[in-house]
């Protein structure tokens, strides 16, 4: 939901047909500051901040539109609503009353995923509580300003995502008007206004739960430099021939065949001890700490999309090696390689690079080759003792040259038959 960037220096601007304004943006375009202005100066000046009544937690924040304003009146409630403020500053008169400068807020903004508003009076107090946290964070040294705006944009495009997920496909499924002559905004309201403290409330528990769970990888790091550049698996998995099935298939049905997609790989990926980095609708990005994991997610995708008729074939690419992370994704070289390694693998079928092959043997999930594994059964019988139980089998396949990579030995991965 954005407030669109008109130009206009004046007024609040028309959101797009079934959205509410955004009520952040940035601005380039600011007034030049008057020395004598002060935030708490009278109501002669464009500071004036006089306080609006503040309702208690019970009480219904309902917009007040300009009489003129071409915004919808339901729209408005709904943003005040949510936002449990009204309307009060300028991008400039925010900035002011946090205490930044307009540069610093424009960053903030636009990091944080919101358009310029030129100077229309569309930010609320929580807006500028924003700002001033983020600014304090810097001043108080816990945060470079560079940080800062990190932080602000991974917050933004996460949130962002979310805010489309649930308005896209769960409010609308559940605000169809339920009388003739209803409009969905005003089934809306009063669905948001119970739907809201419970969704914040899960939502800060899932984050808090997702920050333990990612604090407590980091601090298990052998050293500082590996916090930040860490041995990882990284995975891809691919369904095979998407791009006709888009020409064949319904949007509807498409739409519905990459959700369970989704689903299903997110599920397996967290279930197995894995970590699902993102979804590029035909195409999942995942890791995890131990090898042995990162195969048994590969497997398992396999196998499962092969149960599934409604499905198409998969393919798996994964690779062993440093992975630098950054905002919640991964980068170097060893995921280049995952991604290459899936376009090369056969259909329903996992490859592995030279890498990954060796830390599983090195971990006892697979043999080097059949015949060493025969020998130590071998040898465990003679003495007594239990042979050796592997997980996997790994059979190398031809060395091929891979682009921007060199010369690489792919290696075939599946589960290892427990009478081999």
């Amino acid at each position: 939901m954005t407030v669109d960037d008109t130009g206009s220096d004046t007024g609040s601007h028309p959101a797009p047909d079934g959205e509410s304004p955004r009520t952040a943006g940035s601005v380039t375009d600011a007034p030049p500051t008057r020395p004598d202005a002060r935030p708490d100066a009278g109501p002669d000046s464009r500071y004036d901040r006089r306080p609006d009544p503040r309702p208690d937690a019970n009480t219904r924040l309902d917009a007040h539109p300009d009489p003129d304003s071409e915004e919808d009146p339901l729209a408005l409630r709904l943003e005040g609503l949510i936002l449990g403020a009204e309307r009060r500053y300028t991008p400039f008169q925010a900035a002011r009353s946090a205490g930044v400068s307009m540069e610093l807020a424009s960053r903030f903004w636009r990091a944080m995923g919101f358009a310029d508003i030129g100077q229309a009076k569309a930010l609320t107090e929580a807006d500028v509580l924003a700002l001033r946290r983020l600014a304090g964070l810097v001043e108080a040294g816990l945060l470079s300003e560079a940080m800062a705006v990190q932080v602000a944009r991974s917050t933004g495009q996460t949130t962002a995502r979310l805010a489309e997920w649930q308005i896209d496909s769960f409010l609308e499924g559940l605000t169809e008007p339920p009388e003739p002559g209803m409009t969905r905004t005003e089934v809306t309201y009063p669905l948001i206004e119970l739907l809201l403290p419970e969704l914040e409330e899960f939502l800060v528990y899932v984050w808090r739960r997702q920050l333990a769970a990612a604090t407590g990888r980091v601090v298990q790091a052998a050293d500082d430099a590996e916090m930040v550049d860490r041995r990882l698996a990284v995975g891809f998995a691919d369904l095979v021939g998407f791009t006709r099935l888009t020409r064949r298939m319904e949007e509807e049905e498409l739409g519905e065949l990459v959700e369970a997609f989704e689903t299903t790989a997110a599920d397996l990926v967290a279930a197995h001890g894995g970590r699902l980095i993102k979804t590029l609708g035909d195409e999942v990005l995942y890791s995890a700490d131990d090898a042995g994991i990162a195969a048994e997610i590969a497997l398992r995708l396999i196998e499962t999309m092969a149960n599934d008729e409604t499905m198409p074939e998969l393919r798996v690419g994964i690779a062993f090696g440093t992975v630098t992370t950054r905002m919640g994704d991964v980068f170097g070289t060893t995921v280049n390689l995952a991604s290459r390694l899936t376009s090369i693998a056969p259909r329903d079928a996992v490859l592995v690079d030279g890498a990954f092959a060796e830390e599983l043997i090195h971990t006892g999930d697979a043999p080097a080759s059949e015949a060493e594994a025969a020998e130590a059964a071998a040898a465990a019988e003679k003495e007594g003792e239990e042979p050796p139980s592997y997980r996997f089998a790994l059979q190398p396949m031809w060395q091929r040259p891979v682009r921007g990579l060199g010369v690489i030995e792919p290696w075939l991965l599946a589960r290892r038959d427990a009478e081999a």
